[in-house]
Formats: structure tokens, C-alpha cells, sequence
């Protein structure tokens, strides 16, 4: 089945296409914040109906442990592959709401980009599959391949709660041969990127208490252990001077990395200069021995992410808080396994933990390190399809972030993920004033099309067993 007809089509109609994407960015499906329970559950039912439309079938609103997923299908490609496509739709709190220069969710066209919240992470990317299944439907009346579509509204809460729970429940009904996602980014305009290992995440609350109560500094300063001052001295024995994590056994777990493969990312990885380029830094902090770019994939990291506790408001309250929040992340790498870096983070707090003072540390999302073998069929087609939608062969990458539901698809149903990204470094992701290049949509949307069609090419490689027909529960 040849691409040429679909193509076509696609680029016909790309300003409805961008009008529509305006219309499913306009809902502020803020799925960590609870006023917006509702909208999250109006835009699964708008992404549903635009499913149906398009013409996939089995169109289910899944009610999920947080927020629903969208679930879609397509199977009448017999005797080929099937492909597992994955998004979210759900995205990232706005705040803060003064440094946006147009209202996050009313969606404008500048500079050639579609800027607000969610236009590239991830309802822009996720767009790009459902207009390249809707190119191929609307001409050939057929996909060259057989599709599974996940789309979830919890991935931004942390860990994907309810994912897995649905993915194992329905192991029969969701067999594919590979997964598909783009939630990830390129090296920059023209310059493609296929993702072959991405770290993991371990998230954490640590509670400190002191009195029952604030107390006056004045009254009680000196004489009380003061919970935010202690919280900060905890936390700042997490690193040594060298910015590595100081916690004792954090690194026996980490895999070995061979000197093949560091030439490898040497080669193909970006510099040091690019990465503080595009982290608007001038200099680099960490772990020393490695590169900027094997700090942030080959080897964990602990970051704190924000202290909650005290007087928060304008002028100062002379106050010694009863009770004070941090919270922080580690990023595990291959080898590392989420139950032993909670055990070795909890002997440590109780180590450095004062006498007077009572704790609790709480775990609040886990996801796995995952590493695919670049030679994997499912990689080849999707390098061909980069090949053809951005006219430049992708560069191989490791990436720093971690997207639970690739972890969930290996370990639920034994398949790869194909980190497919569209978006750029400075598309400013879970930032103010995010942004998706048209120009990446659009050929998001070819090497899309391109890659069904790869795929079906690769069928003898890629497939492992025919489709199962399994009522989905």
C-alpha cells in the first residue's frame, strides 16, 4: 500500500488540521490540578469523537484510577503487523500564568509556531498520529497496518496511574508488535531524533514535623529546632561537592557503560556547549567524568523540585513552622530498581533525621528505565519514515526524561516503544509559553504516514503473531 494518496490529503488540509488542534488545545485538560476533573474528562470525550470521526473503531471513554483513557482501534490489515500508538492528552499546570505573552489556552499561530499549553507535549505530537490514521483512511479507506491507540489523561500526574492496571487487565486484547509514541524531542530543526533508552523515575514527599503548632521566632527561636531549617540541612546531604548523590549503595545498581557505546554518544549526542545552550546556563554543575549529555541518560540523578512550608506571603511572618514539604525525584538508569533506591533513601533520611524531629517519606510515582536494541525492526521503520518526513536520516539518542507507559508496554505486554518526537529544545515544554513549529507538525504527520507504511514493508521482521480478537474490559 503506497503513501502517495495520503500524502496528498495531508497536506490539503492543513489548515483544518491546525484548527482542530486549536480546538483540542483550548480544553485545559490539567490533569494534577482538581478543578479541572471536568475538563479533562471533556477533552476524552472530544478526542473520542474525533476518532470516530476520523473512521477508527471500538472508540471507548475507559474510566481509569485518575482520569479516562481513550482507547481506539483498527483491524482488517490482516496478515500484518500491529502497532500499539500511544499519547496523552492531558497536560501541565500553566503557572506561572503572568509569564505567558498570549493566554495559554487560546491557541495563536506566531512566528510560524502554535503556541499554548499542550500545542507540542504532548496534544500536537499525539496529533500528528491521528491526522496520518485519517490521511490514510479517508483515501485508501484502510491503514497498511493494524492499530491499537492509547491516549491517557493522567501522564502528567506522575507514573501514569490507572495505565497499567488497564494494559494488564487487557494483555489479549492490546497484542502489538511494537509500541509507537511522541512525547519526546528532536536535536533541533532538520535534525531528527529516534529515542533508544530513556531513564527512570522514583518521585518523593519527605515531611518534616516539629511543634504542634507555628510558633513566635521571637518566643521560641533558639530554643525550638526549627522543621524548614532541619528540612534543608536534610536535604542538602543528598549531593557532595562534586554533585554527586551521596547516598550510601545509590551507584551499585548502574550498569557499566562500555566504551563503544560512549564513543557512540560522543558521535551522535549533543555537545556540552548545546546543552547549557539550550538550558540558558553558562556553567555546568555534576557529576564529574562524564559529559553533559551521560550525565543526564547514562547516569541517575537526585533533583529537588520544590519546598512547601512557612509563610509564603508578602513581607516576612516571624514564624517557626510546624511542619514543612519537599519534594524531590531520583532518575534511575538501567540496572536500577526503584524498591532499592527507596530503601537506601529511606536508611539515609532516618540517618540525617534530628532527634527532635518526626518525618515521613512517601513515595508518589515510580517508572522504569527501558533500553531498546537500536537494530529492532520497529526502529527501522521508523528511521525510513524519518528519512522521508524530514528528508534527513534520525540520530539515535538516549534521553534524560522517562515516560512511564514505554516501562508499562515492556513489562505488560513484552513489546518495544519507539520514541518518535517532533518537538524541538526550545518548544518549551511544561514551561510558559510552550510552543509546536507548524512546520514539525506537518512533517510529523508525513513521517507518520511514512512510518505505517515502513511498518507494513517490515512485516515479516516486526510481526510475531496474527492480531487477536479479545473484547476489551
Amino acid at each position: 500500500m503506497r503513501p502517495h494518496a495520503a500524502l496528498v490529503y495531508s497536506r490539503r488540509h492543513r489548515p483544518r488540521f491546525v484548527a482542530e488542534l486549536k480546538e483540542f488545545i483550548r480544553i485545559p485538560s490539567v490533569s494534577n490540578q482538581p478543578l479541572h476533573a471536568r475538563d479533562v474528562r471533556r477533552c476524552a470525550a472530544w478526542l473520542a469523537s474525533h476518532l470516530r470521526h476520523i473512521g477508527l473503531e471500538h472508540v471507548r471513554v475507559v474510566p481509569a484510577r485518575r482520569h479516562p483513557i481513550v482507547y481506539a482501534t483498527w483491524h482488517h490489515a490482516e496478515r500484518h503487523p500491529t502497532l500499539l500508538i500511544y499519547g496523552h492528552y492531558d497536560v501541565q499546570p500553566i503557572e506561572p500564568e503572568e509569564a505567558w505573552r498570549t493566554p495559554p489556552f487560546q491557541p495563536v499561530v506566531r512566528d510560524g509556531a502554535l503556541c499554548g499549553r499542550g500545542a507540542c507535549d504532548d496534544k500536537g505530537q499525539l496529533f500528528t498520529h491521528v491526522k496520518a490514521m485519517e490521511s490514510w483512511l479517508r483515501t485508501t479507506h484502510a491503514l497498511p497496518v493494524n492499530v491499537h491507540c492509547i491516549f491517557e489523561g493522567s501522564e502528567e500526574v506522575g507514573g501514569s496511574p490507572g495505565l497499567e492496571d488497564f494494559v494488564r487487565r487487557n494483555r489479549a486484547a492490546l497484542h502489538a508488535d511494537a509500541a509507537v509514541m511522541s512525547d519526546t524531542r528532536m536535536l533541533g530543526p532538520g535534525r531528527p531524533a529516534l529515542g533508544y533508552s530513556q531513564r527512570g523515575t522514583v518521585r518523593f514527599e519527605l515531611e518534616v514535623r516539629g511543634p504542634r503548632h507555628d510558633l513566635h521566632s521571637g518566643d521560641f527561636g533558639g530554643a525550638v529546632q526549627n522543621p524548614l531549617q532541619a528540612l534543608c540541612e536534610m536535604l542538602s546531604t543528598l549531593h557532595d561537592d562534586e554533585g554527586r548523590i551521596s547516598i550510601p549503595g545509590i551507584y551499585d545498581q548502574v550498569r557499566a557503560i562500555s566504551d563503544a557505546e560512549r564513543a557512540f554518544m560522543a558521535e551522535t549526542g549533543p555537545k556540552d556547549a548545546e546543552i547549557l545552550h539550550n538550558a540558558g546556563v553558562a556553567r555546568a554543575w555534576g557529576e564529574e567524568g562524564f559529559s553533559l549529555y551521560e550525565r543526564t541518560t547514562i547516569r541517575p540523578s537526585l533533583s529537588i523540585h520544590g519546598i512547601v512550608g512557612g509563610y509564603q506571603g508578602t513581607g516576612i511572618k516571624t514564624v517557626i513552622p510546624a511542619q514543612v514539604v519537599a519534594k524531590f525525584s531520583v532518575r534511575t538508569v538501567p540496572g536500577q530498581e526503584a524498591r532499592e533506591v527507596e530503601r537506601l533513601l529511606r536508611e539515609h533520611v532516618a540517618r540525617v533525621t534530628p532527634p527532635a524531629l518526626s518525618v515521613k517519606l512517601r513515595t508518589t510515582g515510580v517508572s522504569e528505565p527501558i533500553l531498546i536494541d537500536r537494530k529492532h525492526p520497529a526502529l527501522r521503520a521508523a528511521a525510513l519514515a524519518y528519512r522521508k518526513g524530514f528528508g534527513a536520516w534520525p540520530v539515535f539518542v538516549r534521553s534524560g526524561g522517562s515516560v512511564p507507559a514505554a516501562a508499562i508496554f515492556r513489562r505488560q505486554l513484552g513489546i518495544p516503544t519507539v520514541l518518535m518526537g517532533f518537538g524541538l529544545p526550545g518548544d518549551n515544554m511544561h514551561a510558559p509559553n510552550e510552543k509546536f513549529e507548524l512546520d514539525n507538525l506537518y512533517r510529523g504527520i508525513e513521517t507518520s504516514i511514512w512510518n505505517l507504511a515502513a511498518a507494513a514493508r517490515l512485516g515479516p521482521a516486526l510481526r510475531k503473531a496474527r492480531p487477536q480478537k479479545v473484547e476489551m474490559r
